[in-house]
C-alpha cells in the first residue's frame, strides 16, 4: 500500500538498525511513525525538525516505510529559546496525540507557530495558544468565560480548574486559583491584560498535567536549564 504525497514535519528521529532511522512524523492525517532507510544520505539530512516536507509512505501497519521524502519549504531556523520552544511543541505532540488520528487544523496551527517562532514573535502567547488548540482538538478543552455550571465567569470571582469538567467558582481563597478577570482576558486572547500571561501558563500546566501521565517533559527541563545558565 502506498499513500499519496502529503505534507509532514519530523517531530523526532533516532537511529534504527544499521543505517536507518525511526522517525515520528506529524501530518494532517495525524502522528505517524516510519522507518527511513539510508538515513545517513540526503534523506537523513532532510529528516530534521521544523522543516516542511513532502513524503510518501508505504505499509499497512502502524510502522510504515518512507518511500519518498523531499523538502517542501524554507527551514524554520530556530535557535536559543525559540528552539527549545519548538522542541516543547514536538514533545507535546508525541506525548499527547494518538497515532493516526487526523487533525488538519492542528497541523496548520503548528506550521504557523513554527513560522512565528522563527520570526521572533513573543514566545509565551504562541506557546499558550498552541497548548490551548491542542487540548481543544483532543477534546479536553473547556470554556474560559463560563463555569462548569454554565454561569458567566465573574470578573471579581475566584475559580479553580477541574480538568475533566471545567472551571468552578470558589468562595474561599486557596492555592492554584484564578481570578475571573484573568480568565476573561484569556477568553479574548488579551495577552496585554495584567496577569494574563502568568495565569495562562498556570492554567495550561494544570490542564495538561493529567494527560502527561506524571512524567516530566524533557524539553521543559532543558528550557529551564537554558534560562538558569543564561542568568549565570
Amino acid at each position: 500500500m502506498q499513500a499519496s504525497p502529503a505534507p509532514a514535519f519530523v517531530l523526532h528521529s533516532r537511529a534504527y538498525r544499521e543505517s536507518s532511522a525511526l522517525v515520528d512524523l506529524f501530518t494532517p492525517q495525524g502522528r505517524l511513525r516510519a522507518v527511513l532507510r539510508n538515513a545517513r544520505g540526503k534523506s537523513g539530512t532532510l529528516a530534521r525538525p521544523f522543516l516542511l516536507l513532502e513524503i510518501e509512505l508505504r505499509g499497512r501497519g502502524e510502522l510504515k516505510n518512507v518511500a519518498r521524502l523531499e523538502s517542501a519549504g524554507i527551514p524554520n531556523l530556530l535557535t536559543g529559546e525559540p528552539l527549545f520552544s519548538g522542541l516543547y511543541l514536538n514533545e507535546l505532540l508525541i506525548r499527547l496525540l494518538p497515532a493516526e488520528d487526523p487533525h488538519p487544523l492542528l497541523f496548520d496551527h503548528y506550521a504557523a507557530t513554527l513560522q512565528a517562532l522563527a520570526a521572533g514573535r513573543p514566545l509565551e502567547p504562541l506557546l499558550r495558544a498552541f497548548e490551548w488548540r491542542l487540548l481543544d482538538e483532543l477534546g479536553y478543552g473547556f470554556a474560559l468565560d463560563h463555569d462548569l455550571h454554565g454561569e458567566p465567569v465573574a470578573a471579581d470571582g475566584l475559580y479553580r480548574l477541574l480538568p475533566d469538567a471545567g472551571l468552578e467558582r470558589i468562595e474561599l481563597l486557596q492555592p492554584g486559583l484564578f481570578h475571573g478577570r484573568e480568565l476573561l482576558a484569556l477568553a479574548e486572547a488579551d495577552w496585554a491584560a495584567s496577569g494574563a500571561l502568568a495565569a495562562a501558563k498556570r492554567l495550561m500546566r494544570q490542564a495538561l498535567a493529567p494527560h502527561l501521565g506524571g512524567r516530566p517533559l524533557v524539553s521543559r527541563e532543558l528550557f529551564m536549564s537554558l534560562k538558569e545558565s543564561s542568568r549565570d
